[in-house]
């Protein structure tokens, strides 16, 4: 490994680019840049006044906080102490943070507002670890909350600014960096213990098959609580000296990205799929000659894009009109997008094949990788040079995957945690030797690249026997542009069924072309003109699957699954368990007639 520690990293990086543009946020309505030299004095000053609270090393200190760079000067000042930096999601509940703050035994903890702050009124008396929070917006209007600006310039602090670097000299590539809790789909969140090795070696691996510089900008909008963006969006750029703008919130992400025009982003399926309703939606109510130029222009790419898949050469008729529908469609479509977007990394959950190749065609890359928490995170990722829409990419350097007899994924390499912090019984759960248990069922094919096929505690085993994966009828049954969102049901049943979310913006220009103009949507979801076209749908979409693999029945809901609603995790994964007892009279319902 180059680099021994994180830290240690950001103040080489720091020397080197000095004055560059590190860091860009909105501040008065407009996009404020920060340089190199200015994020060192402010990580400097924070480190320094942690270490006069009395933070030492191995102490954990949480961030609370939406993306910002506060969130990013917070983390390298923690790290710089030998610290361990321990992220909440920012919608996390005043249950779930108590929990994490004290299952960690947090000594500090930095928060973006008073709103956040409000969460502890009621249980900061329950953390007898806590020495203070930090708050980055708003006024101190309780004891032991401390504003942020007054913290980084306390007098006092200005001691300890000379003692910073040598703990950089002492930090250990296996000493931890950061616990990170699960989502907690399954029970109580367990915290993953990750290394400095383990982000580092990770970043560094993933450098072969996706070339970043200094150039490079991303736009960072998932939540840096989560390992994918915290290693792709944030320790990823720091590594390569790219420049990170940070989204104001995730409504804003598509003007952000005309504002920022990033050249590499990273995303979940999720946002792909509602930029594809969005853009399908405008085309079906443009005017015909358009609507017939945008699907000539997405034929012309398809086209293109299987002769490269083949390694064939494109014929000059063809690159000719590719070039022409470049610029009436493409540019236009991309230019929505930035304009100057290099590729997206998509993760944190399957995206559907149909998707990749869509955006492909009009010149939009999304390179789709996998891992969990537990692999810092990256286990696979596609590269611009060797891609497979539908896989999840090869194996990265210095990381190893077999497919053990059941199917599931097991991988083992410098980016395994540590294990789960205190709690060694369900580390051993995971571990066989040095080989991580992914959970994951999936195949690697003969040029090595590895296909999920679904989740090993999510597959349906039907009464008949028959063994389903709800994934991948979901990501079919998706991919339509009438549905936003599926969840599959039939575990010990007879058949299967689904709860599916349409995509109500489509449903409204269908609902007014067959008179139905005005409906609500719980009255359309009940409606049995609606009914019959979903019907029609699902049988059309799935037509390739076996019967037992089909959905017999279905019904309708009018609002979104979320995260804050409890039907999401803050990655946007299904939560099961709850859909099932939330709509535990309408899965019955469908049920019925089979007893």
């Amino acid at each position: 490994m180059v680099h021994r520690n994180i830290p240690k990293l950001f103040f080489q990086q720091a020397k080197r680019l000095g004055p560059r543009v590190f860091l860009r946020a909105k501040c008065g309505g407009a996009y404020r840049d920060l340089s190199w030299d200015w994020v060192k004095e402010q990580v400097v000053a924070t480190a320094a006044a942690l270490h006069e609270l009395g933070i030492k090393r191995s102490d954990k200190v949480a961030v609370l906080s939406e993306n910002r760079p506060e969130w990013l000067i917070a983390d390298i000042a923690i790290l710089s102490l030998g610290a361990v930096t321990v992220p909440i999601y920012a919608t996390s509940t005043s249950a779930e943070i108590q929990y994490i703050l004290k299952h960690s035994k947090a000594r500090a903890l930095f928060v973006s507002t008073l709103e956040q702050a409000d969460k502890l009124h009621e249980t900061g008396k329950q953390l007898p670890d806590l020495l203070s929070i930090v708050l980055f917006d708003g006024q101190e209007r309780r004891p032991g909350v401390t504003l942020f600006e007054n913290f980084v310039r306390n007098s006092e602090a200005e001691a300890g600014k000379g003692k910073i670097e040598k703990y950089l000299d002492i930090i250990e590539p296996y000493d931890l960096a950061s616990i990170i809790y699960t989502s907690g789909t399954t029970g109580p969140p367990k915290g993953v213990m990750l290394t400095h090795a383990n982000f580092l070696s990770n970043c560094e691996a993933c450098q072969t098959f996706i070339p970043a510089g200094e150039d490079d900008v991303t736009l960072s909008f998932l939540p840096l609580s989560h390992v994918f963006e915290r290693m792709a969006g944030y320790y990823y750029a720091l590594l390569n000296g790219s420049t990170i703008c940070y989204a104001e919130k995730m409504d804003t992400v598509p003007q952000n990205l005309i504002e920022t025009r990033p050249t590499i982003c990273a995303s979940v399926p999720r946002f792909f799929e509602k930029i594809h309703a969005k853009i399908i939606e405008q085309v079906s109510s443009a005017p015909p000659l358009r609507r017939k130029l945008f699907f000539w222009a997405k034929g012309v790419g398809e086209r293109v894009l299987k002769m490269n898949i083949l390694h064939q050469s494109v014929p000059l008729s063809l690159r000719i009109q590719h070039m022409i529908s470049n610029q009436l469609v493409c540019k236009k479509i991309r230019k929505k997008l930035g304009g100057r977007m290099r590729f997206f990394i998509s993760g944190g959950a399957p995206l559907s094949k149909e998707l990749a190749e869509f955006f492909y065609a009009f010149g939009v890359l999304i390179l789709e990788g996998y891992g969990l928490t537990e692999t810092s995170p990256v286990i696979t990722v596609n590269s611009p040079t060797a891609f497979r829409f539908g896989s999840v990419g090869r194996v990265i350097p210095g990381v190893q995957v077999k497919i053990a007899a059941d199917g599931e994924i097991l991988a083992r390499g410098p980016n395994i945690m540590k294990g789960y912090f205190e709690n060694e019984a369900a580390t051993r759960e995971v571990m066989s030797g040095d080989w991580f248990a992914t959970g994951d069922i999936g195949r690697l094919d003969e040029d090595g690249f590895l296909f999920i096929t679904d989740r090993k505690k999510d597959i349906i085993v039907t009464a008949g026997g028959k063994n389903v994966s709800p994934q991948n009828i979901e990501r079919t049954l998706g991919s339509d542009r009438y549905i936003s969102q599926v969840c599959v049901f039939g575990d010990r049943m007879p058949f299967l069924t689904a709860v599916i979310v349409p995509h109500w913006e489509a449903m409204r220009s269908w609902a007014e072309e067959n008179g139905l103009k005005g409906s609500t949507k719980e009255e359309l979801s009940k409606n049995e003109s609606v009914l019959a076209f979903f019907r029609k749908k699902l049988d059309e979409l799935m037509v390739d699957f076996p019967p037992y693999s089909t959905i017999k029945h279905f019904r309708l809901i009018a609002e979104e699954f979320s995260q804050p609603t409890g039907e999401l995790t803050p990655t946007l994964k299904l939560k099961r368990k709850v859909i099932a007892q939330k709509f535990a009279p309408q899965i019955e319902e469908m049920y019925a007639s089979a007893r």
